[in-house]
């Protein structure tokens, strides 16, 4: 279990989900992910939880996030119980989560498979001492370095391939309050411009309506295939997001008299980039295993955790009828 610790509702649920193990004679073992002060990596933490087949959230989609981050180092199912404020990333109501336990055991379930992105850099990616402890403030520890995968080529055309699974979104910011940051954006290999802006960002269809929706993005199908650049507040007429096919990697190159930029993987800062650095973001080999209980209405999701309006001309001119049941 993934907890969220500062909410009761979500210490209540993990009490029914630890009594539901203990009728069916099932390990259940919390994965505290600020565990002694700190933040581990995620192989760390879910070796210490005993390699888990099933891996359940109980909060909101950050805490989803957490749990999709060591689900995919061990390619464990991840199951979202929703008690969160917008939720397009959890399952099930709290209200049912007995239910849900049952449905997975019976195997009464479907997996849906959500595409991740990993990342490949000019070179490892290291958060500056001092920045740890300013994004401490509010945040609690931070996550270590991404490692470097060592099962991947490396070379200077290639980079250096890192162990990262981002669900949602893959960003370039700007560290001074006071410019923007300067960045070259290729797609499959071909520049498509650089940009000055407050940030650039590649999500995932999953990651459509998170950060890059905010910014302007498309919503696209979680279950569809693709990667979503986004810039966010660019200083340039071509402000629009483009969708490239999921083998069309998509790097980002700081130009030379560019500030700083941030690399933040999921929401979490990860990594400082300088000026001639560079990243390459690019469909994962691997996919998320989510389990799904029944179909997933995510339209209606849309509408709802969106508050979309009806326009008020449309409104006058009737109500419109299910095209289908």
């Amino acid at each position: 279990m993934v907890v969220h610790g500062g909410r009761s509702a979500a210490m209540d649920a993990a009490r029914t989900v630890r009594e539901w193990c203990a009728e069916h004679d099932v390990q259940c073992t919390d994965i505290d992910v600020w565990r002694d002060g700190g933040r581990h990596s995620a192989q760390e933490e879910v070796e210490a939880a005993g390699d888990p087949d099933l891996i359940v959230t109980l909060g909101g989609d950050g805490t989803f996030l957490r749990g999709a981050r060591l689900a995919a180092e061990h390619d464990a199912l991840v199951l979202g119980v929703d008690l969160g404020r917008v939720g397009f990333l959890t399952e099930v109501p709290v209200t049912v989560v007995r239910a849900a336990l049952d449905a997975v055991r019976e195997e009464r379930l479907t997996i849906e498979n959500r595409m991740l992105l990993t990342l490949r850099a000019s070179r490892t990616l290291e958060v500056p001492s001092g920045m740890q402890e300013l994004m401490r403030y509010g945040r609690g520890p931070m996550l270590p370095p991404p490692r470097v995968r060592t099962d991947c080529e490396a070379g200077d055309d290639w980079g250096i391939a890192l162990n990262v699974a981002a669900l949602n979104d893959v960003v370039v910011e700007k560290l001074a309050r006071d410019r923007q940051v300067s960045v070259g954006v290729y797609i499959a290999g071909r520049l498509l411009a650089s940009y000055s802006a407050d940030a650039l960002l590649v999500a995932t269809p999953t990651g459509s309506t998170a950060y890059s929706f905010a910014a302007g993005g498309p919503v696209v199908s979680p279950r569809a295939e693709g990667l979503v650049f986004t810039p966010v507040a660019p200083h340039m007429a071509f402000n629009r997001s483009v969708v490239a096919a999921p083998d069309e990697p998509i790097a980002l190159r700081v130009l030379e008299r560019s500030g700083q930029a941030a690399v933040s993987i999921d929401g979490q800062l990860r990594g400082v980039l300088d000026p001639g650095d560079w990243i390459g973001v690019y469909a994962a080999p691997h996919r998320l295993r989510a389990v799904r209980l029944g179909p997933m209405d995510f339209y209606g999701r849309l509408r709802e955790r969106m508050n979309l309006t009806d326009a008020p001309a449309a409104v006058a001119d009737g109500t419109p009828a299910p095209l289908w049941p």
